[in-house]
């Protein structure tokens, strides 16, 4: 049995997830911190070291994960856990990093369910073995229902609704969605999404974003085969600097507009490139999703109860980007 208590699971209050300061006092109840007389250590838990195995569907060199990963290794710094972090892009390979960490007998696991038909056979493997699983970013139609205990992230499609509002405001008529992972239920819910709430046209363009000259090609392409595309919505902060590179290549007026933000992304949107982002908080979803782990194997608790905790959505643009600006450049917004 890996859970520390003798109880069974107490519920934190949904608030604990509203801000990371909240969570971090929340998260005290799971041991006091501790302190030596030179200081060393202080503000770690005194709690039983774990360790827990973070997984995710990464693509090299997208900066979202850096965010991702610093929220982890914050709450596993204060919460005396070893971090084991690994990706890869391709569901088949994801599953085997799980069963990697199944079979090294860690304490928890995290993962991102991008492609959930693939990763449910292992996490089915990993509750069996009586490790705890939680979800975070992707799979918010079907971690529930693969067993997992708690999700941290956004509903996609509530949040390309959103978009699609905003757009519809913005007086877009002809909105280009573009898709850089084919198949990954998160970004097609999100262009579903904005199709359902934009009273214009929303058309789907697929790249890979494993390849990003063929993104920008792409891109520069459709713009200057359609001139009447006004709007472009990316699902990712480097696809939206990339769009605004192909917006200038194709001689284009559109108005780019992306989900997700990086330090990049930011000083597009002080300069007028980007008009407005969504954010999810990667950062944030970091941070849950290991700060959980600790308190269900410290104290039983689950945080929201058994109800997906939501990261975003928000939105960042010239009337606000100054509040999130300095977090962005120390690279954990």
């Amino acid at each position: 049995m890996r859970v520390r208590q003798r109880r069974g699971p107490i519920a934190v209050g949904a608030i604990c997830a509203v801000a990371a300061l909240t969570v971090a006092a929340c998260s005290s109840t799971g041991g006091a911190p501790r302190s030596s007389d030179d200081g060393s250590n202080a503000g770690v838990a005194d709690t039983p070291s774990a360790t827990i195995a973070m997984i995710t569907h990464e693509v090299p060199g997208d900066t979202f994960w850096d965010l991702v990963r610093k929220g982890a290794e914050a709450a596993a710094a204060k919460d005396n856990i070893e971090l084991r972090y690994s990706a890869d892009p391709e569901a088949p390979n994801q599953a085997n990093l799980v069963q990697s960490a199944i079979d090294s007998k860690v304490d928890g696991i995290a993962v991102t369910l991008a492609k959930p038909d693939a990763m449910a056979p292992a996490v089915e493997v990993a509750t069996a073995a009586g490790i705890p699983v939680v979800a975070f970013n992707s799979g918010y139609e079907s971690w529930k229902d693969m067993g997992v205990q708690q999700y941290f992230g956004q509903d996609e499609t509530i949040a390309g609704e959103a978009a699609g509002a905003r757009l519809t405001d913005d007086g877009a008529l002809k909105t280009l969605c573009i898709i850089q992972e084919q198949g990954a239920v998160a970004l097609e819910a999100r262009c579903a999404g904005v199709t359902q709430g934009f009273g214009g046209t929303t058309e789907i363009l697929n790249v890979n974003s494993k390849d990003m000259p063929s993104v920008e090609s792409t891109i520069t392409a459709k713009l200057q085969q359609d001139p009447t595309i006004d709007h472009v919505i990316a699902l990712a902060a480097p696809i939206a600097l990339t769009a605004v590179q192909s917006k200038n290549n194709a001689g284009s007026d559109a108005t780019i507009v992306t989900f997700d933000t990086n330090a990049a992304l930011v000083d597009a949107i002080e300069s007028g490139d980007v008009a407005w982002a969504i954010d999810q908080q990667p950062y944030l979803q970091g941070y849950l999703a290991v700060d959980s782990l600790w308190l269900y194997l410290n104290n039983g608790n689950t945080i929201g109860g058994g109800t997906p905790v939501l990261t975003g959505p928000a939105f960042i643009d010239s009337t606000n980007i100054d509040a999130v600006a300095e977090y962005a450049r120390n690279g954990t917004r």
